[in-house]
C-alpha cells in the first residue's frame, strides 16, 4: 500500500507552532515511511477564508522546508461531496431535520435540566411527508444528519493505543447545513478516501470525530486510515495555542530572526522523553523521528527554549550555511565567525553589520582617556593582534586595566557594553571608523 499522509489546515488565519508541529509531524512520519503529504486547504467556510492566508500557509510551510506532493482545496471540490451525499442517501444513512437552531438550543437546555446528555433525540426520523412537507412550504430547508450506528467503534492509535468511542453517547453529527454547504465531516473523509491517504495524525480534540469518520469511511464503502491523535500543545501561559489569538505564528518567528531549522528542532521532540537537540538538516530530524515517542501528556511551548535553541544553532553554523540566511551584501566569513557565538537570532547579527559598518554614535564617558588611548593606536592595518598591543600599551601607558580599561573602548567603538571579541570587531571596524569614534564622531 502507499503510504500517504495529509495536513488540512484552514486557511482563516496564519499557521502558529501548534499548527507547524502537526505539519512537520506527519510530513517527518511519511519521509521515514517513504511516502508523501497533500496539502488540503480547508476552505469551505467562506466567510473566514482567505486566499491570503492560504498563500501565507504554503509560504509558512516552505519556510520549514516541507514540501507538500499535491496541493488541493475543499472549494473545488463541491461534485465529489454531493455524489458522496446522494449515496448516503440512497443507502439510508443521511435524514433531513427541520428544527430551527433556536428549537435545538431549547431541547438541549431540557435535556440538561433533565440531567440527561445533550443528544440529538433522532426526532426527524418520525417526520412523515406531510409534515416534511408542511415545513417546506413554511419556508425551512433541511439540514442533514448522517445516522450512526450505535456501536463502539475501536481503532489501534499511533499514539494513545487502544481508543474505544461509544457512539451511542453521541449525536447523529451534521454532515450538510440548511444552506447546501457541507460542514467539516463529509468533505474530510471524501478528500480522504479520494486522495488515498493511508494515515490521518491530528490533534486529540478529533477523538470523537475519529469514532464517527470510521463510519462514513465504512458507509461509503471505503478502507479506512491509521490514527495517530498527538495531545494539543499548550502555550507559554498554559492554555491551548490559537491561531485566532495570533499565538507564536511562525510569520511572527521568521521575522523575529528565527531559524526554521530551531522550530523543526523543537516541535519534533515537544512531547516526547526525548532531548530537545539542534539539527541542522530535516534528513537529521527524518533520521530521529519515532511517532511512538510521542506521550500523551500536554506538551508546553515555551518561546525561551526556541530562542536557546535558535542561539545554539547559530553559535555552531558555518558560512556557507549562514551566508543565504543573513542576506547582507558585503558580509563576509570573517565577519560571520567573529559575531556567531554573540547572537541568538540574525536580526541580531544585522545588527552587529551595522555596527562594523556604521554610522554608530559613541558612547564617551571620558573623552581624554579615549583621546590618550588614540594616541597608542597601532600603525598600519589591523590584525587579530591589534588589540591585545593596544590595550597593553593603554594599560602601561595609563595605568588602568579591567574593567577601567576595556570597557570605555568597546563603548566607543561599538557603543555596547557587551558583544563580541574586541580583536576581531577592532579589524572588522578599520582604523578610520574606530579613530573616528575614539574622538566622539558618528562613524
Amino acid at each position: 500500500m502507499t503510504v500517504k499522509f495529509r495536513f488540512a489546515p484552514s486557511p482563516t488565519g496564519f499557521l502558529h507552532v501548534g499548527n507547524a508541529r502537526l505539519a512537520l509531524i506527519n510530513w517527518l512520519y511519511a519521509s521515514k515511511e517513504g511516502g508523501g503529504m497533500v496539502l488540503r486547504l480547508d476552505d469551505t467556510d467562506t466567510e473566514r477564508s482567505t486566499e491570503e492566508y492560504a498563500e501565507g500557509i504554503q509560504e509558512d510551510l516552505k519556510w520549514l522546508g516541507l514540501e507538500w506532493s499535491d496541493l488541493r482545496k475543499q472549494s473545488d471540490r463541491g461534485e465529489a461531496y454531493t455524489a458522496a451525499f446522494e449515496a448516503l442517501k440512497a443507502a439510508g444513512r443521511i435524514y433531513p431535520c427541520y428544527e430551527t437552531g433556536e428549537e435545538l438550543e431549547y431541547k438541549r437546555k431540557r435535556q440538561l435540566a433533565r440531567k440527561l446528555p445533550p443528544v440529538y433525540d433522532r426526532s426527524a426520523l418520525k417526520l412523515s411527508d406531510e409534515e416534511k412537507a408542511a415545513f417546506e412550504a413554511e419556508g425551512r430547508k433541511p439540514h442533514w444528519r448522517f445516522l450512526l450506528d450505535q456501536e463502539v467503534v475501536a481503532w489501534d492509535d499511533k499514539v494513545r493505543g487502544r481508543v474505544e468511542v461509544d457512539c451511542a453517547s453521541m449525536s447523529d453529527p451534521v454532515l450538510i447545513r440548511s444552506d447546501g454547504r457541507p460542514l467539516y465531516h463529509l468533505p474530510s473523509v471524501v478528500d480522504d478516501i479520494d486522495f488515498q491517504i493511508s494515515h490521518v495524525i491530528r490533534g486529540e480534540d478529533h477523538v470523537s470525530n475519529t469514532a464517527l469518520h470510521v463510519q462514513l469511511f465504512k458507509a461509503l464503502g471505503a478502507g479506512v486510515p491509521e490514527f495517530a491523535h498527538l495531545p494539543l500543545l499548550m502555550g507559554p501561559d498554559g492554555g491551548p495555542l490559537s491561531k485566532r489569538e495570533g499565538s507564536q505564528s511562525l510569520r511572527e518567528l521568521r521575522e523575529s530572526g528565527i531559524d526554521p531549522m530551531s522550530v523543526n528542532s523543537l516541535l519534533a521532540r515537544l512531547g516526547t522523553s526525548d532531548n530537545v537537540e539542534v539539527r541542522h538538516t530535516l534528513k537529521e530530524v527524518v533520521e530521529g523521528f519515532d511517532i511512538t515517542r510521542f506521550s500523551r501528556a500536554a506538551a508546553k511551548f515555551d518561546p525561551a527554549e526556541l530562542m536557546n535553541l535558535n542561539a545554539k544553532l547559530l553559535h555552531d553554523m558555518p558560512w556557507d550555511a549562514a551566508r543565504d540566511k543573513l542576506a547582507i551584501d558585503g558580509a563576509d566569513e570573517a565577519f560571520w565567525l567573529a559575531i556567531r557565538g554573540n547572537v541568538s537570532t540574525m536580526l541580531e547579527a544585522r545588527e552587529w553589520w551595522d555596527v562594523v559598518t556604521g554610522p554608530v554614535s559613541p558612547v564617551v564617558e571620558d573623552q581624554a582617556f579615549l583621546t590618550a588611548a588614540l594616541a597608542l593606536l597601532p600603525e598600519g592595518p589591523f590584525n587579530d593582534d591589534s588589540w591585545k598591543q593596544w590595550t597593553t600599551a593603554v594599560k602601561d601607558e595609563l595605568g588602568v586595566k579591567g574593567k577601567a580599561l576595556f570597557l570605555p573602548l568597546r563603548l566607543a567603538l561599538t557603543a555596547k557594553p557587551h558583544g563580541p571579541e574586541m580583536n576581531k570587531m577592532l579589524v572588522l571596524i578599520g582604523r578610520d571608523k574606530a579613530m573616528a569614534r575614539l574622538t566622539g564622531e558618528t562613524a
